[in-house]
Order: structure tokens, then sequence, then C-alpha cells
């Protein structure tokens, strides 16, 4: 494939990288999808499942898209239950993070910019 253009599937796509599709953590053989712009992961999460510990010091902007399911995300200022497909939430730089999936879920995460290490 040319290195300006890339076709995947994001269920396939995203084991490679723990379900990130684009980033700058994305191997330079990936092409397009190596960004410093943004990182957008495909989750896959069973019911049950969650993020132990909080995230913290985050100092990107976040949009978290349910595609289907139901999925809690606990943030340092309130919690909210995305239940609808389409539903969504953003939060910015300084805001703390959890989450717990309800039920099976497919979400589509949205950060940046990509920072580096």
């Amino acid at each position: 494939m040319a290195d300006n253009w890339y076709s995947g599937n994001a269920n396939e796509d995203a084991s490679d990288y723990r379900g990130w599709l684009l980033g700058h953590f994305i191997g330079a053989e990936d092409g397009v999808r190596k960004t410093p712009a943004l990182e957008v992961k495909w989750g896959i999460h069973p019911a049950g499942q969650e993020r132990a510990e909080w995230v913290t010091g985050e100092e990107r902007t976040t949009l978290l898209l349910l595609v289907r399911g139901r999925f809690r995300i606990d943030l340092s200022v309130g919690s909210t239950v995305l239940a609808r497909e389409g539903d969504y939430v953003v939060w910015g730089p300084g805001i703390d993070h959890s989450w717990h999936a309800e039920e099976d879920s497919v979400v589509v995460t949205v950060r940046w910019p990509s920072l580096t290490d």
C-alpha cells in the first residue's frame, strides 16, 4: 500500500497496538497511521472489565464514543454512563479517569494530540 493512505479493519488492526489504530506510537511500517496529531482506539470490553487504576496527570483532550453496549466512565469531576449507541463524553487535560464496562461494549476513543513519552 502507498504511504499516504490505508484501508483496514479495526478489529484486526487493533490487536497490534492494544487497540490503538492511530498515534505517534504506531510503527513506521504502518505509514499514514503513525501521527503526532491524535490517537484513535477501537476498544472491545467484555462486561465487568474495568480500569482498576485511575489515569492521572493527563495532558490531552479525550473523546469516548459508545458504539454498542453500556459503559461507565468515571471522571474526577463526576461519572456518566454511556447507554445508547452514539452517546459520548469529552474531557480535557487535568481530569483523571477510570472506566467500567457494565455490558459487553465497543467504544471508540480519540485523544489529541498524540504525546510522546
